[in-house]
């Protein structure tokens, strides 16, 4: 637009040179139309490279914003496909929790991950099979080999009918939801208590792993079943043998067990340290038996040295009294052990 505007200017300006070429006739007039000229291209000359510069940063600025802007709209485009991914990953979800099978698998799942985040490989087993062939979702293993004990944990996810009774709305409708949730938790409970075997090892409990925190503190509070039973749901869990738990929680009970199981090898050492030492005082009393007979054996051995010492003295006399001249036999006498009695 700027150099429109300056080509229009020259031409004028040209145009107005010319008819002052025709007016002024002569060397001086030519002379200053060729001055005019060139202070007019001068001019043009700056002002277009001015232009041409003040374009080239012009262009570089607007390639700069649309590069800038491609960017940003790829990194959208990235930012959108991972929202409709994250959006398909929770319809998956939403379809898993509301087939029971699935879900089931679900909770497995959570179980193991909690126990991987805890727990050695070899102290705890998914899918740990008894005697009989039953199966609990996870035995956990504590204490050593020669004293280990089980701890069975069987994941429940009870959430079909804790959903209706937390979207109910009707009071009659809740109560009814309530009760129907309790009894739920409580058949899950019952199924628990099975796996309590101290016959083969296990401890004499069992933990019920929820793996949603939100039914975990509904229990845990007594917020459910405690309208709907003259004994709240924990309680009765108690009674069976059975220690409610949760992703939080279970860290809390797993250390204290552990704790107690440290605090019970040692005191296991603890007898056993007391038994190595009665033994090793048995065996010292019947070292001292035997350094007294030692003892014994070596007096009555000394007294029948000095005994044959003191008849090779009679022998010496004897010959004295038959030679005249004595052998010269000193008798060492020897002292006996000396035993304290």
């Amino acid at each position: 637009m700027e150099d429109s505007i300056y080509i229009g200017v020259a031409f004028i300006i040209g145009g107005v040179l010319v008819w002052l070429l025709f007016k002024l006739k002569g060397g001086e007039g030519n002379i200053l139309i060729q001055n005019q000229l060139k202070d007019i291209r001068d001019v043009l000359d700056r002002k277009l490279g001015e232009s041409h510069e003040s374009m080239r940063t012009q262009i570089g600025e607007s390639n700069k914003l649309i590069r800038d802007i491609t960017s940003k709209m790829t990194h959208l485009e990235g930012t959108n496909e991972k929202v409709l991914n994250i959006a398909d990953q929770l319809k998956v979800l939403q379809n898993t929790l509301l087939n029971p099978k699935q879900r089931g698998v679900l909770g497995e799942v959570i179980l193991e991950s909690v126990l991987n985040n805890v727990l050695p490989s070899k102290h705890f087993e998914m899918q740990y099979k008894f005697n009989d062939g039953e199966i609990v979702d996870a035995a956990i293993f504590m204490g050593d080999v020669n004293s280990r004990k089980i701890l069975p944990v069987d994941s429940k996810f009870p959430l079909e009918n804790y959903n209706r009774f937390v979207k109910a709305s009707d009071k009659v409708e809740k109560a009814s939801l309530e009760n129907e949730f309790a009894k739920d938790v409580k058949n899950r409970i019952n199924e628990t208590s099975k796996y309590v075997r101290p016959n083969e090892g296990t401890f004499d409990f069992a933990f019920m792993f929820i793996p949603s925190e939100a039914i975990y503190y509904d229990l845990l509070i007594n917020d459910v079943g405690s309208g709907s039973s003259s004994r709240d749901l924990i309680n009765y869990a108690f009674e069976k043998q059975v220690i409610i738990v949760a992703s939080t929680s279970m860290m809390a009970y797993l250390q204290t067990i552990m704790h107690g199981l440290r605090a019970l090898q040692i005191e296991e050492s603890a007898k056993e340290i007391r038994s190595r030492v009665e033994e090793l005082g048995r065996h010292i009393g019947s070292y001292d038996e035997y350094m007294k007979k030692l003892g014994k054996s070596l007096g009555t051995t000394v007294n029948h040295y000095n005994h044959a010492y003191k008849e090779l003295n009679k022998i010496d006399k004897d010959v004295l009294r038959i030679t005249d001249d004595s052998i010269g036999i000193e008798p060492e006498i020897v002292d006996r052990p000396h035993l304290d009695e």
